[in-house]
């Protein structure tokens, strides 16, 4: 999935469309952190208490804030969620019925080193990145992010890090074990979707380009792959003598 125009009438070979990123806008002051509190209460009642917040010191458009739930009882890896990017509606095509606002999660093992001396390093950083860029791309391109839109880490894709060939992201649903994460309420107007955020390879992002989302999904979930970041994980378009 890219952003722009559709005149170009691209379309995959599993017939969805392909959106081609145009220029950004241009540097915007943020609008607010309008649900800030509500998406931090929400987080700490369905996840687990917010350790901490990676507060953004400049922000583009909107502020984006990440907030950290440490492993717990209910979940033994460390989840990534950010709060800002439903600040400002997502622009949805006139024929589609889609969530307008949202926030995406990752999940990292409990082992990820959060401090800021290892941030220093790409290695550690880039969940956080991708987490920041994601949530910025609909608002700064015009465009919108739902489940089973893919992402490439630049054009060609490129590897996140060093230490990983994963060079992409598929949107997926909340991966939580708790059934009313997501979905918040704010007012009769605005609710605000989360989705999670699953690190994907090329050839994982090229068959979904064949055979579309569903097919990447069946996949992914067949070799419990999930918004876990894992830097070397099997590519489960791969088996044994070829490729699937």
């Amino acid at each position: 999935m890219g952003t722009g125009a559709d005149e170009d009438n691209l379309v995959s070979l599993s017939g969805d469309p392909i959106w081609i990123h145009d220029k950004p806008s241009s540097f915007q002051a943020p609008e607010g952190e309008m649900c800030l509190e509500e998406i931090s209460a929400h987080i700490a009642r369905h996840l687990g208490p917010v350790e901490t917040v990676f507060h953004e010191l400049v922000s583009d458009t909107m502020h984006i804030d990440v907030h950290v739930v440490l492993p717990s009882r209910e979940s033994a890896c460390v989840r990534l969620v950010t709060s800002g990017m439903s600040d400002l509606p997502m622009t949805i095509p006139d024929h589609l019925s889609a969530p307008r606002h949202a926030e995406l999660m990752i999940s990292l093992p409990p082992d990820w080193k959060l401090d800021q001396a290892s941030f220093e390093s790409g290695e550690w950083y880039w969940p956080v990145r991708l987490l920041k860029s994601l949530a910025r791309l609909p608002h700064k391109y015009a465009t919108w992010l739902d489940v089973g839109h893919t992402v490439p880490n630049g054009d060609p894709a490129v590897p996140y890090a060093s230490n990983t060939r994963l060079c992409g992201a598929i949107i997926a649903p909340p991966i939580s074990s708790d059934d009313d994460f997501d979905t918040l309420r704010i007012d009769d107007d605005k609710e605000i979707r989360f989705y999670s955020v699953v690190p994907i390879y090329q050839a994982e992002m090229d068959l979904k380009l064949r055979k579309g989302a569903g097919a990447l999904f069946e996949r992914l979930g067949a070799k419990h792959v999930t918004d876990l970041v894992a830097i070397t994980r099997p590519d489960v378009t791969k088996k044994l003598f070829g490729v699937f």
